[in-house]
C-alpha cells in the first residue's frame, strides 16, 4: 500500500463519545480508562490486546498505549457490531497523522499471531491494499479466510492520543442517527457528518 492509495483513517466509536473525541482527541486504552466514556471493544479481544507488546526503536510499548485507526471501518469488527450500528459513528482522521512520531503500521489485527509492525509511513509497504479494500473477506478455504479476516482489521498505532486537529469528520448509518448525533454535540466548524450505511452493513 501507498499513502495515495486511501483517503483517510478511520477510528469506530460509540456516538456518545464523540463530544469527549472532540474534546480530548482519540485516546489510547490507557488514556480513556481515566474518562468516562462508553465502549465497542470485546472483552476477549481487548484481554488479547493487553497482553500484546509493539517494538519501538529503543524496547517496545503495550499495545493499550496507543489509539488504533483502521484503514477501512467495514470490517469484521463492525461487522460483528453491525446490531448496535444506531449508536455507532465512525471517526475519519486525517492520513497525514501517519508522520507524528511513533505511528506504527499494521499489516493485520494488532493482536495476530502473525501481525507485522512497520514505522511511520514507510510502515505502508508491509500493507495488502486488496484485501484490506477487498468488499469481502469470505473464502472457502479456512487459512485464506483468517488471513484475509485479520488483513481487512490492519492498524494504525498512534502512541497516546490522535490530537484533535486531524479530525476529519463522522460517518453514521442513517439519517436519523445524524440528527441525534447533532443534537447530542456541538459540532466544530467544517467537522461534517455523512450518512453512509454501506459502511455499516447495511
Amino acid at each position: 500500500m501507498d499513502v495515495d492509495d486511501f483517503e483517510e483513517l478511520h477510528y469506530i466509536a460509540p456516538t456518545e463519545n464523540l463530544g469527549s473525541i472532540l474534546a480530548h482527541g482519540i485516546l489510547s486504552h490507557q488514556r480513556a480508562s481515566r474518562l468516562p466514556h462508553g465502549s465497542v471493544a470485546m472483552p476477549d479481544i481487548q484481554a488479547r490486546r493487553r497482553d500484546v507488546r509493539v517494538p519501538t526503536p529503543d524496547g517496545s510499548r503495550p499495545l493499550h498505549s496507543y489509539a488504533n485507526l483502521y484503514f477501512s471501518a467495514r470490517n469484521p469488527m463492525l461487522y460483528k457490531r453491525r446490531d448496535r450500528h444506531g449508536g455507532l459513528c465512525v471517526v475519519g482522521v486525517r492520513k497525514d497523522v501517519l508522520w507524528l512520531p511513533g505511528v506504527v503500521v499494521t499489516d493485520c489485527n494488532a493482536s495476530s499471531d502473525y501481525v507485522r509492525f512497520g514505522a511511520g509511513p514507510t510502515g505502508l509497504r508491509i500493507v495488502d491494499k486488496d484485501m484490506v479494500f477487498a468488499e469481502s473477506w469470505t473464502d472457502s478455504v479456512p487459512a485464506r479466510y483468517y488471513r484475509r479476516k485479520s488483513a481487512k482489521c490492519a492498524e494504525v498505532l498512534v502512541p497516546d492520543l490522535v490530537p484533535v486537529r486531524f479530525l476529519l469528520g463522522v460517518y453514521v448509518s442513517t439519517a436519523e442517527n445524524a440528527h441525534k448525533l447533532r443534537r447530542m454535540c456541538e459540532l466544530p466548524s467544517g467537522f461534517g457528518v455523512q450518512v453512509n450505511g454501506h459502511l455499516f452493513f447495511l
